[in-house]
């Protein structure tokens, strides 16, 4: 499984910068990058998160990632060089009528978006989101979608990371031509999982399992 994870993300990133016109980079590393938007909201919390779900899903599951921190915006130059995109925060979301376009552009030809509500974008992310999407909606996947199967076993769906309000966790998402191009987590937030041990204090259980279900979602980006 390795050797076709590995072939993966060098076939998965040289066909979609190629796609964009884009000379391929020199490395064939994958990488996330976290995504800054306008709005308000603290897009940039927990920069170490990335870094250890990198780290993490190179040592288990073989991926040639970078585990280092980037971001980008919508509107750089360099945002189509980026197979996976990470967003996350507590507020406002605004997408300007470029970036709407620009987004779709980029999920439509082979790019892939994870959310995370670190609690309180709910409202603002369902609402940019449908800008992106109009004729889509954001749709709870079922417990036996593959995503929750592909690494990493979660017959019940997202584990529950933070209590939130403590409602039950939730994993939505657009499907379009049969890939999962968004993917939204709600009530759950493992992204705050991924970060630093000492930054939000969660069990070291709680991190591992926030840890391995991050690697199913990039497992899940590179393969389906």
């Amino acid at each position: 499984m390795r050797k076709i994870l590995l072939q993966s993300v060098i076939v998965f990133i040289a066909a979609f910068q190629c796609a964009w016109g884009q000379s391929p980079r020199i490395e064939s590393q994958f990488r996330i990058a976290r995504l800054k938007y306008a709005g308000g909201g603290d897009w940039y919390n927990d920069p170490s998160a990335e870094v250890n779900l990198l780290a993490f899903t190179r040592d288990c599951a073989g991926i040639d990632a970078d585990p280092k921190y980037e971001f980008t915006e919508i509107g750089s130059d360099n945002f189509f060089s980026y197979p996976f995109i990470f967003m996350t925060g507590h507020g406002n979301i605004v997408f300007s009528e470029y970036e709407v376009k620009r987004l779709r552009a980029y999920l439509e030809n082979g790019g892939f978006l994870y959310a995370d509500d670190d609690y309180g974008m709910d409202k603002a992310f369902r609402r940019e989101i449908k800008k992106v999407y109009p004729d889509a909606d954001l749709v709870e996947l079922p417990y036996s979608y593959g995503l929750y199967h592909c690494l990493f076993d979660f017959p019940n769906g997202p584990p529950k990371t933070h209590e939130h309000d403590g409602k039950a966790a939730q994993g939505f998402g657009i499907i379009r031509q049969g890939r999962l191009v968004v993917y939204y987590t709600y009530e759950t937030n493992p992204s705050d999982g991924w970060a630093d041990p000492e930054v939000h204090k969660d069990p070291e259980e709680k991190r591992q399992e926030a840890l391995r279900f991050g690697a199913n979602i990039l497992v899940w980006a590179l393969t389906q």
